[in-house]
């Protein structure tokens, strides 16, 4: 077994003698040890490294284990705790393990005590990597979309635009049997209708004009992988009835073409849009709708999970920092707040373009509130202490400009974010003077 099937431990002991010994005798076990000898160190990079488990002292050089404990609490959610204790602080280790610690060790203990206690812990524990989030909520997530990664039956994710749906259908192809086959993902909402069935079925030589050779279409790129088909509901009704088929029959035909071709990739399917509605107005097929449906997965809203923002923050700095070889590694407590008091209206997409941009922009090694937010700075021309008018309008102009971001400029779309009409929506772009693609 792999040091990462058995798992992570996070070892927080300012004793060398101690810390060295756990880090060789973890290792020899099968675990991948981690370990820091101050709690400051330890909250720096215990929401980036996601172990799953933590062994904690609680008298520590810069701050009490208890403190440490309570502060990582809200981000690191269910990772387990294991205190050790000297014994006149066993009422603290009491006292932390009501507050959601799982368990302590008093000094000195056998380290065949420990090394059970970990097996046990982390054997009970649900195993989530963190990659889809940190929060509890992604975290039972990514154990779900885990358990059915092999299963062949159609799955449906929703959610609002941007909260990562195509991110939890490839983490769903990469951890499946059919990692090393394609995936190929499909927009249906960016494809003209009078190419769509062209692009996703393929077409043969001379099938229409243009058709200058055999093409082979989406479905049959994807083989025996996996086809993401991203706002399906955006589907023209014929369209829908050639994808009910190919549900039904696992098999399609070129465009031009008389011989069906089977496929065995597995179909998910996403969207922002109601589907129930769309099927009540006739919009939707019911019978397709029931097809793709027989896994469903919704995934929350990022302001609804406010534990992922600030980890998902650390980790689009750091691929940032990377990519543009800028020594940045950090935010400002400021922007720390600043990031989870704004109300994310383009969710997870939106927060990924603004970490980009603050990168970019960032002259320190730590981002600043202003580099997250450079286009709500003050407007050209303002008064030093502007009108309570002028400060709705900022505010307005900055929460609309927010919306078409994660709407990718469309106004309807970013209408539904923020709750008003689509007649509404522009009129205040009209007022605010605000430029959308419509």
């Amino acid at each position: 077994m792999s040091p990462r099937e058995r798992g992570r431990i996070g070892i927080i002991e300012d004793d060398t003698t101690m810390g060295e010994s756990l880090v060789q005798r973890l290792e020899l076990e099968g675990y991948t040890p981690l370990w820091w000898q101050t709690g400051q160190d330890a909250l720096e990079e215990l929401f980036a490294a996601r172990p799953d488990l933590v062994i904690c002292d609680i008298l520590l050089p810069d701050m009490s284990g208890e403190e440490v404990f309570l502060r990582a609490l809200p981000r690191l959610g269910s990772t387990p705790f294991l205190f050790v204790t000297a014994h006149g602080k066993i009422d603290q280790a009491v006292r932390l393990t009501k507050a959601g610690a799982v368990d302590y060790l008093e000094k000195p203990y056998e380290i065949t005590d420990l090394l059970e206690r970990i097996a046990r812990l982390i054997a009970v524990q649900p195993r989530a990597s963190g990659v889809l989030g940190v929060s509890d909520a992604m975290r039972r997530m990514e154990i779900l979309l885990t358990r059915i990664a092999d299963i062949d039956s159609s799955l449906l994710i929703t959610g609002e635009s941007g909260v990562g749906k195509e991110v939890a259908a490839r983490f769903v192809h990469r951890v499946s049997r059919r990692a090393k086959n394609p995936f190929i993902g499909v927009n249906c909402a960016a494809i003209p209708s009078e190419l769509i069935e062209s692009l996703l079925f393929g077409h043969e030589r001379g099938a229409f004009t243009s058709a200058q050779a055999r093409h082979h279409g989406h479905v049959e790129r994807a083989g025996t992988g996996i086809l993401f088909l991203d706002e399906v509901g955006e589907l023209p009704m014929p369209m829908q009835a050639k994808l009910l088929r190919l549900i039904e029959e696992r098999a399609f035909t070129r465009v031009g073409g008389e011989t069906p071709i089977k496929t065995g990739a597995r179909i998910i399917c996403a969207t922002n849009a109601n589907l129930e509605a769309a099927v009540a107005e006739r919009r939707f097929r019911q019978d397709l709708y029931f097809r793709i449906n027989v896994i469903r997965v919704a995934i929350p809203r990022l302001r609804d999970r406010s534990d992922d923002i600030l980890p998902l923050a650390q980790l689009f700095m750091r691929e940032f920092s990377e990519a543009f070889d800028r020594d940045v590694h950090g935010f400002t407590p400021e922007a720390e707040r600043a990031l989870l008091e704004h109300p994310w209206p383009g969710n997870v997409r939106e927060l990924r373009n603004r970490v980009e941009q603050a990168v970019a922009l960032s002259l320190a090694p730590r981002i600043t509130v202003e580099a997250l937010f450079a286009a709500e700075a003050a407007e050209p021309g303002e008064a030093p202490f502007p009108t309570l008018a002028e400060v709705r309008d900022r505010a307005e102009r900055h929460y609309i400009r927010t919306a078409l971001a994660g709407a990718g400029g469309r106004v309807e779309e970013a209408a539904k974010l923020l709750g008003v009409s689509r007649s509404t929506l522009f009129e205040k772009l009209r007022k605010l003077d605000i430029r959308a693609e419509v």
